[in-house]
Formats: structure tokens, C-alpha cells, sequence
């Protein structure tokens, strides 16, 4: 079923849109989920949540991309839960997109900013020029939170090849950010 026919059943209220959503992305959802969650239980609560929430916030723009809208849901429901699971403990797995703050000076909150419509202009622009290899590891860790393992094993790289692909990106990331006045 195309994307548009789903969106078309969510604002018809039909449940099938909730059905049709996990015969196309279930998957790929839950992936993204397990990449911060701790239990394949918990990642299927963060699915669960991402349906309610599509459910009863489908905008009013109708997205185009659906896995991509769903994606973008899953990710903060899958994050909020990790951030709750790790409240208390000390020295738990860090979320990837923590490793951008070694770049970036203390006083500058990623998730504080994320909405900033300049800041996602300056992203957009930044990954659309970097070369198709570094974008795709980029987005693999910070997006989808994926281990370097998961990305060696997905590219057919080494280890160090992504380390390097990784560093060289935040440095230029960090440059772009400074230029515009972000930090």
C-alpha cells in the first residue's frame, strides 16, 4: 500500500492504517527502536506509542514520506524511554548523538536547539554535501543510533574507517555550526 492510501486511512479514522503502517515499517521501526532500548518488549512499546501518536497527531500536511514521519516518532519516543530507564545509573551506553557534544561546547544542547529552523537548514544542507559514504554513516549514527559494529557490518567497512568517516564529519560539522553562529 502506497504511503498517501495510509495517511488517507489514518484521517479516516480506520484502524487498518495502524495495521497497514506495521505491514510496511514495523520492521524498520523496531530496528531503530532496539538501537536505544534496552528489551525487544520495550522497542515494541515504542512502535506501539509511535501508532498512537501518528494516530492522533497525523498533521495536517499529510507527510509524503510516512516511514520517514514514523521514524522521526519512533526515535523520540525510543530516546525519551532510554533517558528514563538510565535516570538513575551511572556510566550506562551512551546515546550516539552524545558524541557530537565532545565537539561542541558544553553550553550548546543538541536537543535543545534541534528544532531551530536555522539549525535545520544548516544540517540539510550540510549532509546533502558531504559525499554519499560519509552521509550514510553520519545518518546511521546519529539518526538511527547505530552501533559501529551495525554500520561495519551494513557498509563492509572496518572499524576504523568508520571511526575516521565519523571524526572527519563532526569536525566539519563543527566548523559549519561555528560559521553560522550556532555555538
Amino acid at each position: 500500500m502506497k504511503d498517501s492510501e495510509i495517511v488517507d486511512l489514518y484521517w479516516k479514522r480506520d484502524e487498518n492504517a495502524i495495521r497497514e503502517s506495521d505491514v510496511k515499517y514495523g520492521k524498520m521501526l523496531r530496528s531503530v527502536s532496539n538501537n536505544f532500548v534496552s528489551t525487544e518488549q520495550d522497542a515494541e512499546e515504542c512502535v506501539n506509542d509511535t501508532y498512537f501518536k501518528a494516530w492522533n497527531q497525523m498533521p495536517t500536511d499529510r507527510p509524503d514520506k510516512l516511514g520517514a514521519y514514523l521514524t522521526k516518532i519512533v526515535r523520540a519516543v525510543s530516546v525519551d524511554r532510554y533517558r528514563a530507564e538510565t535516570a538513575d545509573r551511572r556510566g550506562g551506553p551512551a546515546i550516539a548523538s552524545e558524541e557530537l557534544s565532545d565537539m561542541i561546547p558544553s553550553d550548546f544542547s543538541i536537543d535543545d536547539h534541534i528544532d531551530s529552523q536555522l539549525l535545520k537548514e544548516t544540517l540539510n544542507a550540510f549532509l546533502s554535501g558531504l559525499p554519499k559514504f560519509s552521509r550514510i554513516v553520519f545518518v546511521k549514527r546519529y539518526f538511527y543510533c547505530e552501533s559501529i559494529m551495525q554500520i561495519c557490518a551494513d557498509t563492509e567497512l572496518t572499524s576504523s574507517q568508520v571511526k575516521t568517516s565519523l571524526f572527519r564529519t563532526r569536525e566539519k560539522l563543527y566548523e559549519i555550526l561555528k560559521k553560522e553562529g550556532l555555538i
